[in-house]
């Protein structure tokens, strides 16, 4: 069994900054891509950044520049340092990964989501 526990969402001013982590554990055998979505009431999930084991990352438009996804492969952990927040960044941000347990193919695990609030 493996699983992915997020930390550090929270109520913050506009133009303010906050560090999420997102820690996979559990009969791991490798983590493939590990990344970010955010879900807004009323709107569909989006992609926010994601990042390969080997480092290369990909970011949505509305937050390059602002965020940024640090990666500790030696403690299966995800990051996401999310500065000068707006108010539209407001939503639930689910971290998932794609891992392989030992003896089964590669799967895609999702965080259970921690609510990231920004105040004007």
């Amino acid at each position: 069994q493996v699983q992915l526990v997020e930390s550090g969402g929270g109520l913050v001013q506009s133009g303010g900054s906050l560090r999420l982590s997102c820690a996979a554990s559990g009969s791991i055998f490798s983590i493939n891509v590990m990344g970010w979505y955010r879900q807004a009431p009323g709107n569909q999930r989006e992609l926010v950044a994601r990042i390969t084991s080997g480092g290369a990352t990909n970011y949505a438009d509305s937050v390059e520049g602002r965020f940024t996804i640090p990666r500790d492969n030696t403690k299966n952990t995800v990051y996401l340092q999310m500065n000068s927040l707006k108010p539209e960044d407001t939503a639930i941000y689910y971290c998932y990964a794609d891992m392989q347990r030992y003896g089964t193919g590669l799967y895609t695990y999702w965080g259970q989501g921690t609510q990231v609030t920004v105040s004007s």
